[in-house]
């Protein structure tokens, strides 16, 4: 892949940003860039970068937005339409989907369709449409490259591990949170402030609650099995304090090949946008010897049942990973908003997968949008009692 323009969607949030510190790093050409709300930095970067589309969600934004950039050739689409169009943007060599959530579905599915390369941050895509998303991108001949550490990092790692049938397990590695060795009990008085205190990595919100309840971990293992197509009980989780592991795969003679690197996410974002090539980068190297040990720990799955039940919805498949996404997210907010508690979150995951209907038939992007949408209904039904 000779990658030389881009389509950065979620452009505003931390991943967004920081792959936009790596095309300027690379000298790569940004030819679309959409966010949702931050619509000041969203001018800012049209200014800078000059695309040639620029998406932002809500039309009154969008219109303010296009007097913004009046002065300038920058065209500003809006909406789910708008996003998608950004995701096919003519002369991208590849998009980047660092949208949060199910919102980040329809525009992976779009760029699939007309044919273009996706580095995928958007862990909810394969979450809830896996099945779907990776037949189509078969179909289209589209790879897919992850962009979340632990998915660049077995990627990584399964290049060195020819023929497939040689792969034995999946191994992602977890930092456990700011709330690592906490009993339920004392998960049950902890706030959103506390919450966003990630000890390692700097990320959106969503992702740094889900990190500290371990749903992001749960979602990751989702990922894996349908990105990888292994099958869910091949996915292990290990908790590596320091985060400089990023995740292992091990080979059917019990060896074990690793990934390391600092906790930054440039890395796997270059790797993704220059792929297969190895490019020096502006990350610093790691020192073993100053870091001292890693640590490894099983996880906790009775105070973080997050990851329980996540492994629960992918090995019952159908629309249930779908179920799971949604009612986390909606609990996400909640939380967020100090209207429910920290252990509400998997509580309300819970009731939200043994509430819902699954079906055995394969599902189509109707369905996923549909049993989304029921949901997040149930779980704000359900909060408000």
């Amino acid at each position: 892949m000779n990658i030389e323009r881009i389509a950065i969607l979620g452009s505003t949030g931390s991943v967004g940003l920081q792959a936009l510190n790596v095309a300027d790093s690379l000298g790569l050409r940004v030819v679309a860039i959409s966010a949702g709300r931050n619509i000041s930095l969203l001018e800012e970067q049209a200014r800078k970068y000059r695309p040639e589309l620029v998406s932002v969600m809500d039309e009154a934004a969008a219109g303010r937005l296009r007097a913004a950039l009046a002065d300038t050739p920058v065209r500003v689409v809006a909406g789910v339409d708008g996003l998608c169009e950004a995701a096919c943007c003519a002369n991208a060599d590849l998009v980047l989907n660092a949208v949060v959530g199910i919102a980040g579905l329809l525009p992976t599915l779009a760029a699939i369709r007309v044919k273009k390369h996706l580095a995928l941050a958007n862990k909810e895509t394969l979450v809830a449409g896996g099945a779907l998303v990776m037949r189509e991108a078969r179909e289209n001949g589209v790879r897919i490259l992850p962009v979340d550490s632990e998915h660049s990092a077995i990627f990584q790692c399964l290049e060195a591990c020819e023929p497939k049938q040689d792969l034995k397990k999946l191994i992602l590695t977890a930092s456990g949170g700011p709330f690592f060795g906490y009993t339920r009990e004392q998960l049950a008085a902890v706030t959103p402030e506390q919450a966003l205190r990630h000890p390692n990595w700097t990320m959106g919100p969503k992702v740094t609650v889900d990190s500290a309840s371990m749903m992001n971990k749960g979602l990751e293992l989702i990922e894996a099995s349908c990105l990888f197509e292994v099958e869910p009980s091949s996915v292990d989780v290990v908790v590596h304090r320091e985060s400089i592991i990023h995740s292992l795969i091990e080979l059917n003679d019990n060896s074990v090949l690793a990934q390391l690197g600092p906790p930054d996410m440039r890395l796997p974002i270059q790797y993704a946008f220059t792929y297969p090539r190895r490019v020096p980068s502006n990350v610093a190297e790691i020192d073993l010897a100053a870091i001292g040990r890693l640590t490894f720990y099983q996880p906790d799955e009775e105070a973080f049942k997050c990851l329980r039940l996540c492994r629960q919805a992918i090995e019952e498949g159908g629309l249930m990973p779908a179920v799971a996404n949604a009612a986390n997210e909606e609990a996400v907010g909640l939380f967020l908003g100090h209207r429910v508690g920290f252990n509400a979150i998997g509580d309300l995951v819970e009731e939200a997968m043994k509430n819902m209907k699954n079906t055995n038939k394969p599902v189509t992007v109707e369905d996923i949008l549909a049993m989304d949408a029921q949901t997040r209904v149930f779980v704000r039904g359900i909060a408000g009692k």
